[in-house]
């Protein structure tokens, strides 16, 4: 199977980085596009304890968060000299990860899904863990787990 089209999903992290250097050597051995998402994580909740922020002041941190994954989607992009020989789209999601992903994939008529197997340390690695065994599970495409 030679895959067209390639989604890796990025958190940034240096597991991402590994996952997205394999991906890019599998787009330009088979001329595919590569999409690369990152999602922004829809846990962020306008009211805590007795304090709830104004719909405007939601608005302004989503659009900021929304522009400092597309900066880190270009410098993530720059350290790979490969990204230059193949067509890379990126975009920026707010959802639940797993479930963006496999939406993703379902837009874009994904052929292959490229991810890491971890991501950022901590108690993020043990939820990103979770959302790469999500995507394995319910992808309607291949999915290589990147070592």
């Amino acid at each position: 199977m030679t895959a067209k089209s390639i989604l890796v999903p990025t958190d940034f992290s240096e597991h991402s980085d590994m996952a997205l250097k394999q991906a890019l050597e599998i787009a330009k051995e088979g001329k595919a596009k590569l999409y690369l998402l990152h999602v922004i994580h829809e846990a962020m909740h306008q009211c805590a304890a007795d304090y709830c922020l104004s719909d405007e002041l939601m608005r302004q941190m989503e659009n900021g968060m929304t522009s400092a994954a597309q900066q880190n989607l270009q410098k993530q992009l720059a350290k790979f000299p490969a990204a230059k020989e193949v067509e890379v789209i990126t975009e920026v999601r707010r959802g639940f990860p797993s479930d963006e992903i496999l939406k993703e994939q379902q837009e874009k008529k994904i052929d292959l899904i490229v991810i890491a197997p971890l991501g950022r340390s901590g108690i993020e690695r043990f939820l990103i863990g979770s959302v790469t065994k999500n995507v394995v599970k319910e992808a309607k495409c291949p999915v290589l787990v990147a070592k």
